[in-house]
């Protein structure tokens, strides 16, 4: 089979290698790929930046998938060989960026009529972290404020609408103006831009100084800082990546401000999918599912998806680490041209 590999950590230097079909071990199912999603955790472990997993080299990426199962390992009964699934490949997380791929099958769900494979391919990792972050995490109540960090990227583009569903308003935060329709068109109330000076001001203008009850940033680096310097008081921050690839660190006095600020009373959570499929699966499964379904019944538009065949994984690299990207980026394993 084709697969997109890394043969050394660092930059985007794919090989469409020529490699074995992969096995399913117990518990394992064997998916034919037809859309691997690309996800930033992707360009985080290619990179060598800090991840929960190790990652040995040759590195195929890809850990949010699409296709159709084709054969079952020891000690599985289902999904059935034939059966649509979106799934999580690989032991943990990688593989997908190929025409077949492992996965466990109890990290599978069957695809309803209503998706076909590309859009379902968003929902395993990009869908489910912007569910979970918003409803099992920050909880968000009818009437809290929500501000969404690259609102227009895969998980921002699920979270505008997943908060504006739960009741709150949205503010969205765009990397660049020219994104500001997209945002706008998602359901974001306000939209700002921040890579603007001093950004974080603008959103407490906009909640008449008080700031935001939440916050969802995957940016790390300085990031974090200024999104925290728009929390109100009692906000809750969630950090669920570091796609800048710079380790996130607030300095003294916003320590200090934090711990000892009278009235202040906020918190900043960590959030990793895996952890609560794996310590929580009964709110992790229900949440998924809820997703799923909004997905399949209309209620919830998924982003919009740019196809590439698995041999422009380089491209697809570079557009989202130079924040090209509005929505999600599919590689199609099938696709010659």
């Amino acid at each position: 089979m084709l697969a997109a590999r890394v043969h050394a950590q660092g930059g985007p230097d794919f090989h469409l290698d020529l490699v074995p079909v992969p096995e399913p071990g117990p518990y394992q199912i064997l998916v034919r790929v037809e859309s691997a999603s690309v996800n930033f955790s992707d360009v985080k472990r290619r990179r060598g930046d800090r991840y929960p997993f190790d990652t040995a080299f040759p590195f195929v990426p890809g850990g949010e998938i699409a296709g159709t199962v084709v054969a079952l390992g020891p000690g599985v009964d289902g999904p059935p060989v034939g059966t649509r699934v979106f799934a999580f490949a690989g032991p943990n997380g990688y593989g997908g960026y190929a025409q077949f791929a492992v996965a466990y099958a109890s990290a599978a769900v069957p695809i309803p009529d209503a998706l076909d494979f590309d859009g379902a391919s968003t929902l395993i990792v990009a869908g489910a972290t912007a569910r979970m972050v918003l409803t099992l995490t920050a909880r968000v109540q009818p009437g809290e404020s929500v501000l969404v960090l690259a609102a227009t990227g895969g998980v921002g583009s699920f979270a505008v609408q997943i908060a504006r569903a739960l009741g709150a308003r949205v503010i969205a935060a765009v990397g660049h103006p020219d994104k500001t329709g997209a945002a706008l068109a998602l359901g974001a109330h306000d939209v700002v831009v921040y890579t603007e000076p001093d950004w974080p001001a603008r959103v407490r203008t906009l909640t008449d100084g008080r700031g935001v009850d939440v916050a969802l940033e995957a940016s790390g680096g300085d990031a974090l800082r200024e999104t925290f310097s728009a929390l109100a008081p009692f906000g809750r921050l969630v950090v669920f990546g570091a796609a800048s690839g710079v380790s996130a660190s607030l300095d003294p006095a916003t320590m200090d401000t934090w711990l000892y600020a009278p009235g202040a009373n906020q918190s900043i959570t960590s959030f990793n999918i895996n952890t609560w499929f794996v310590e929580r699966p009964q709110e992790a499964g229900p949440a998924l599912m809820a997703l799923v379904d909004d997905a399949s019944t209309g209620r919830l538009r998924l982003p919009d998806i740019r196809t590439l065949p698995l041999r422009d994984a380089r491209e697809a690299h570079l557009a989202l680490e130079e924040r090209r990207t509005i929505g999600k980026i599919v590689l199609k394993p099938w696709q010659e041209e």
